[in-house]
């Protein structure tokens, strides 16, 4: 199996099918809504940023949607746009190793694809590398009740009836007079006793273990979700555990495939080498 990314290009196994544009997004990325914190996408020109030719070579290569500059320290995640049509894609951005004449931004296979570029043909891209941030969830959610004020007195729409022990639906709180309570002779029921708390996954666990500050591996960013869950069981069969992450930016969706998490650097290092034997050259750790 021929390398990927910032080597001499490569061969990409029967499993990988070719990129799309991407679809449009229908979850935000990585976060909960109504209200609580989400993540969201933003663009972080500096801490990476180019605006220039890029060029796919032709060769079919793994690792899903990424692009390699020799200027790049350390990979990130990126907005990769094509300035002659508009079209765009979120993917890695790697350390171009080696140089060659032409443009100096080097594409993947799927990266060309999802851009609409043709093999051979130097093409403007823009190239901003992007960062998380946090922020309040969907302010159309509907906010909680005051549990404080419902406790203090009954209201219209939620009024018991202490002769049927039912509530009585909103505009209906006149339709007949209440009648005067009676005690209940019966002893009161002994209180349940507490819920046994649900434990934590296994994964959560784990990962809550980690020394690690970047216990998992990024094998690759995808804009296709069957390559993802395609190179997810080519690492289950190699002995690994894949998560495939479905994610949102900017409107367009991907998929990340992550191995991990390791609890050791020696147990890191062993599953990146494993990784790069089955030609995931580019795969590096992340935090999760």
């Amino acid at each position: 199996m021929a390398l990927a990314g910032c080597g001499e290009g490569g061969g990409r196994p029967g499993f990988l099918k070719g990129g799309t544009d991407g679809e449009e997004a229908t979850l935000d990325s990585g976060g909960a809504r109504g209200g609580r914190i989400v993540e969201r996408d933003i663009e972080a020109p500096e801490v990476f940023e180019a605006s220039e030719n890029g060029l796919w070579d032709g060769r079919p290569s793994l690792g899903g949607v990424w692009v390699a500059h020799p200027e790049v320290r350390e990979p990130e995640r990126v907005i990769i746009r094509n300035e002659t049509n508009g079209q765009f894609v979120i993917g890695a951005l790697f350390k171009r190793e080696r140089e060659t004449p032409g443009p100096r931004l080097q594409v993947s296979s799927d990266a060309a694809a999802a851009l609409d570029m043709l093999a051979g043909q130097p093409v403007p891209l823009s190239v901003v590398a992007l960062r998380r941030e946090e922020v309040d969830g969907d302010p159309d959610a509907v906010p909680a009740p005051d549990a404080s004020a419902g406790a203090a007195s009954a209201t219209a729409s939620d009024v018991e009836n202490t002769e049927t022990g039912t509530l009585a639906p909103a505009g209906q709180v006149d339709a007949a007079p209440l009648a005067p309570a009676v005690p209940d002779p019966r002893p009161e029921p002994a209180p349940a006793a507490s819920p046994v708390p649900t434990p934590a996954p296994v994964e959560t666990a784990q990962r809550a273990a980690s020394p690690l500050s970047r216990p998992y591996i990024q094998i690759g960013i995808f804009s296709v979700e069957e390559n993802a869950e395609n190179t997810a069981t080519a690492m289950r069969q190699d002995g690994m555990v894949p998560t495939v992450k479905r994610q949102s930016s900017s409107g367009k969706t991907f998929w990340r495939v992550l191995v991990g998490p390791a609890q050791s650097a020696s147990e890191i290092d062993a599953l990146l080498k494993k990784i790069k034997a089955n030609g995931f050259t580019d795969a590096y750790a992340v935090t999760d």
